[in-house]
């Protein structure tokens, strides 16, 4: 059975439960991320003569695993798997499996590392045999761990994570992506944290790449050092170190900077300590930072930029993320500010949302290098992409669709009003190079003002209609079926009843030619993509799949009326991550099996097995159901919308005779036992002919509730049953039709259909909104509240309270 990613990743958050409580989330993604790294090292390369990595005898996870339940099990890990690992491979700063402050003593440690062992031991997380070629799911889910270990640190340890679509967007824009790359071709980070930022880059390239990186963390280089194996570069170099203080990367000639093709870095936000170690002003031997200048004393912001423009190559290229100060801040900064612009090195900056980042709140900046024709360079490209996000939590989140707007308007040098501009290094010069964003793109979000004068005389304002001019554009004359003219030119009476408006535009002819043409559309993406969906084949690489999906989506609505091509994107990545990507991972594995597992839960304190039934991931029951038990579901619906019609009317008999008065009034409690015990009292009791046929009617109810009750748990069995048996005798072919057109292909549709919908529906609400403000004149209110004043004078003085 191929591995879930979804059940990947709730596996390894599980293994985190068993550390809480004795350390802090900073410390104990230490311990998971070694068990996760030795795990898949194991599986992977285990008795491989030719890996990348050494496995010495007896420090594999099988080795691990016999040390379960053992009085020294933490002492035992240390000696017999750690320090082998550690010793041949050159690793560093590994967690010690002993540390009784962090792990507990006696039983809790035996227990506690046993038990996060055995989670390991999970047969899901078998890492032999990935055959998705190419997808790194377990360096996924090491991105995945590493995200949630920097949520739960706080603001003062999330430093060794840069959230991957931040990381993503670096990646897409520096332009590794437009050349043919080779092992020659380097990449840097001189902060690297954990090394996600430089496999990110690495991802993106179209060859072979060497990456190196440097880490003044000790714990954290370690990190990057196994990132680099889970993610297979193993030969990527690793660096322990202060960047500023130490550089470890230099010429073996001179002593001078190494430079590289690519730099990219995250580096800690305006560090207060940046010249501890470092020989001011000359900086010798490397002068960072002669000819721009030297950074202030308590900010090193500059100091790591100007760091990445001494090692970048004569055409190198770099991004760098910094707090938006370095864009405006003054006084030593502006003159290194200045300086960077006058030679042309400042190729883009991109401003980010605020509250991305682990470590900080603020927001931040991409700041692009770019030394490759910088003397020519006449300006900077501007984007302002703080807008573009969702709330994760506590933090903002940048999503799919925001990530490939930024690199697509960045890579194109694409105008967009309030997003994106290239402004003149002329236009700079004369804010005096501050390069704040705010200063060269204006917003575009308009004040929704009031109009007093229709407010007093009435009408809709033209202005106000004209505002909707991308709908006019498309539909107009649904605008004339709206909207009429009136006395004054400034101002549009409303044709239709308010709750016409949207009825009026949905049955317009130029909206139903638009609503086809949008079918249309989407009927074309799925003509191409089902046949190539249903010849997919184990080995397949999702990743590749979900590229090819999605930028042909793009594509097929690109410059559409009244579309943003990314909004219908973002429906597309949604379902890839929700569902289809655990598909296809499956398919990737294991082929078009529709293969049924049984859903097996420990109950009570004995943890006796219990069997919850059955259940498909590829291909879930009611997929079947619909397509080949249509009638036998149709029947047992009738019946449980029976149960439902019974259980209402039982609740009606007994709210209209409950009260005080009523015959289910004295009862404790509405029962088949209490009301029977009732009617025994009231045999023969003629008088009580109407309360006896009431009670008789509840316990007729009830019976006939339990027989229908007794139906509907036949029909569950027999159709449970009939789906259970048809499974194994689904044809290759009629799986692939199940879950393509009728699984993958429904969801999306139904997404892009709601988005279409959205259209009609804010033309509909912004009309409706117009017509309710301006629906009433100032005159037709004043004489309404004095017709009203008028009638309750009427009224006191009929009841004698007023005398005219």
């Amino acid at each position: 059975m191929a591995i879930k990613k979804s059940e990947l990743y709730s596996s390894l958050w599980a293994s985190c439960d068993e550390l809480r409580g004795g350390m802090d989330a900073s410390q104990y993604k230490d311990y998971v991320l070694v068990m996760l790294f030795i795990k898949y090292i194991s599986d992977k390369w285990g008795g491989d003569k030719f890996s990348p990595i050494a496995i010495p005898k007896g420090a594999s996870f099988k080795d691990m695993v016999a040390l379960k339940g053992t009085t020294d099990i933490g002492d035992q890990i240390n000696k017999k798997i750690i320090a082998p690992l550690v010793e041949v491979n050159e690793l560093t700063d590994m967690p010690d499996f002993n540390d009784v402050s962090k792990l507990g003593s006696g039983k809790e440690m035996v227990d506690r590392l046993s038990n996060l062992i055995a989670i390991f031991e999970n047969p899901g997380l078998d890492f032999s045999n990935n055959k998705a070629e190419g997808d790194d799911i377990l360096g996924d889910a090491y991105e995945y761990l590493m995200r949630h270990f920097a949520t739960e640190s706080g603001k003062s340890k999330g430093q060794f994570y840069t959230p991957a679509e931040v990381s993503r967007i670096m990646a897409k824009i520096i332009g590794i992506n437009k050349i043919k790359t080779t092992a020659k071709t380097t990449v840097y980070d001189p902060a690297c944290g954990s090394g996600s930022l430089l496999l990110k880059v690495s991802g993106e390239a179209k060859g072979a790449v060497s990456l190196y990186g440097q880490e003044k963390d000790g714990a954290t280089s370690g990190l990057a050092r196994m990132n680099m194996i889970l993610h297979n570069y193993p030969s990527a170099v690793i660096k322990q170190g202060n960047t500023l203080a130490n550089p470890l990367f230099k010429n073996d000639q001179n002593d001078q900077l190494k430079t590289f093709d690519f730099v990219v870095a995250n580096p800690p936000f305006s560090d207060k300590r940046w010249t501890n170690g470092l020989s001011l002003p000359e900086d010798p031997p490397y002068n960072r930072f002669q000819n721009f200048g030297i950074p202030p004393a308590k900010n090193g912001d500059y100091a790591f930029l100007l760091h990445i423009v001494r090692s970048l190559s004569r055409n190198g290229k770099g991004a760098v993320i910094l707090p938006h100060g370095v864009l405006f801040r003054g006084n030593a900064e502006a003159e290194i500010r200045q300086n960077l612009i006058r030679k042309g090195y400042i190729k883009g900056i991109i401003g980010l949302p605020a509250n991305l980042f682990y470590g900080t709140g603020i927001p931040a900046a991409i700041i692009l290098i770019d030394k490759e024709n910088a003397q020519s360079r006449k300006g900077i490209f501007m984007i302002d992409a703080g807008k573009g996000f969702i709330k994760d939590g506590n933090k903002n989140r940048l999503r799919e669709q925001d990530i490939h707007k930024i690199a697509d308007v960045f890579n194109e040098q694409e105008e967009i009003p309030g997003f994106s501009r290239m402004v003149a290094n002329s236009e700079i010069e004369a804010n005096e190079f501050n390069l704040n964003i705010p200063r060269y793109i204006e917003s575009q979000e308009t004040e929704d003002i009031q109009d007093i004068e229709a407010h007093l005389m009435g009408g809709i304002p033209q202005t106000d209609i004209a505002a909707l001019s991308q709908f006019w554009e498309v539909f107009p004359t649904v605008k004339n079926a709206l909207f009429a003219k009136t006395k004054r030119a400034k101002y549009a009476s409303l044709k239709v009843q308010k709750e016409e408006i949207k009825s009026t535009i949905l049955e317009h002819p130029e909206f139903v030619a638009f609503t086809s043409l949008m079918d249309t559309l989407f009927k074309k993406w799925k003509k191409k993509n089902t046949k190539e969906l249903q010849g997919l084949t184990i080995g397949f690489n999702p990743k590749e799949l979900i590229h090819d999906l999605s930028e042909g989506l793009l594509d097929n609505y690109h410059k559409k009326p009244l579309i943003d091509p990314y909004d219908m994107y973002q429906h597309l990545m949604n379902y890839w991550n929700e569902v289809m990507q655990d598909d296809c991972y499956l398919i990737s594995q294991d082929g078009w099996k529709a293969e049924t597992q049984r859903i097996i839960v420990e109950s009570g304190k004995n943890k006796k097995k219990v069997d919850k039934g059955w259940t498909c991931d590829l291909l879930p029951k009611g997929l079947v159901i619909q397509r080949y038990f249509k009638s036998e579901a149709a029947a047992l619906e009738a019946e449980q919308t029976k149960k439902e019609s019974i259980a209402s009317s039982i609740n009606e008999l007994v709210e209209e005779h409950s009260g005080e008065e009523g015959y289910f009034g004295e009862m404790e409690k509405v029962s088949k036992a209490n009301v029977s015990a009732r009617l025994k009292e009231l045999k023969g009791n003629k008088e009580a002919s109407e309360e006896i046929a009431v009670l008789k009617k509840y316990l007729e109810l009830l019976l006939e509730q339990s027989k229908t009750n007794t139906l509907i748990r036949i029909a569950e069995t027999e159709l449970d049953d009939f789906i259970y048996a048809k499974y194994p005798n689904l044809t290759k072919d009629e799986i692939k039709e199940l879950v393509v057109e009728d699984k993958w292909m429904q969801s999306i549709e139904k997404a892009i259909q709601n988005e279409i919908d959205h259209i009609s529906q804010r033309l509909t609400n912004r009309i409706k909104k117009l017509a309710v403000r301006y629906e009433h004149s100032l005159p037709e209110i004043d004489q309404k509240l004095e017709d009203l004043e008028n009638k309750v004078i009427g009224h006191l003085q009929k009841m004698g309270f007023l005398w005219n």
